[in-house]
């Protein structure tokens, strides 16, 4: 049995857990918004590999992605992006045969490309930081602290100017929007609607 809160649009689970809609009816979903969507990712790899997933997921679900997800890191290397970088034709190939992951030539291209940009960031950012300094470089003075969905926005200004900058340094399939999911995603924004029992678990900001 659940109750819906029609003011914060969250659900109460038979665990007494408050969540939104989203992550309250599939149990895949549910996990990942319990352990790991909005905490902290601060290593390369790591960020390569969820902004490789949000460019994937790029008009479909997340439930999609989430479930191809153990299929797309094998077939990325575990999204190493040296691995990555050095893809030739024949990994597209190999790849654009592959029923496991999103099967399309545009996105395939983009991440082998994003992987170069990834190699070739290093010791350009900061203090010869890379790829993690320069995303988490665009966070916010303050998060958003919305109680329903129409109160989560899609883009900030930040994330535009992330979504430019990483534009300007060859990366592909990184807009605003995306970009924002990526930035709720990893933790630089905190976008879990007031009353969640997720709220501020990320550590970066209060709740």
């Amino acid at each position: 049995m659940t109750d819906t809160d029609l003011t914060s649009e969250l659900v109460t689970g038979a665990d007494g857990l408050a969540r939104p809609l989203w992550a309250a009816r599939d149990p895949l979903l549910q996990a990942y918004y319990d352990t790991e969507w909005g905490m902290p990712i601060r290593d390369e790899q790591g960020l390569f590999e969820r902004l490789s997933l949000e460019g994937f997921q790029s008009g479909l679900s997340w439930a999609t992605i989430l479930r191809k997800r153990p299929a797309f890191r094998e077939a990325f290397a575990d999204f190493d992006p040296d691995i990555v970088a050095e893809f030739d034709e024949a990994d597209v190939e190999r790849l654009m045969a592959d029923a496991g992951i999103v099967r399309n030539r545009a996105k395939i291209l983009a991440t082998i490309g994003n992987a170069r940009a990834t190699v070739a960031l290093r010791g350009t950012v900061g203090d010869g930081g890379g790829l993690a300094e320069l995303v988490w470089g665009f966070r916010p003075e303050e998060t958003p602290a919305p109680h329903s969905y129409t109160e989560i926005p899609s883009s900030s200004p930040e994330s535009i100017a992330l979504s430019k900058e990483l534009k300007r340094r060859g990366f592909r399939f990184v807009g605003p929007t995306t970009m924002f999911a990526l930035m709720e995603a990893v933790g630089i924004v905190d976008t879990h609607l007031v009353g969640s029992h997720r709220r501020g678990s990320s550590g970066v900001w209060a709740s």
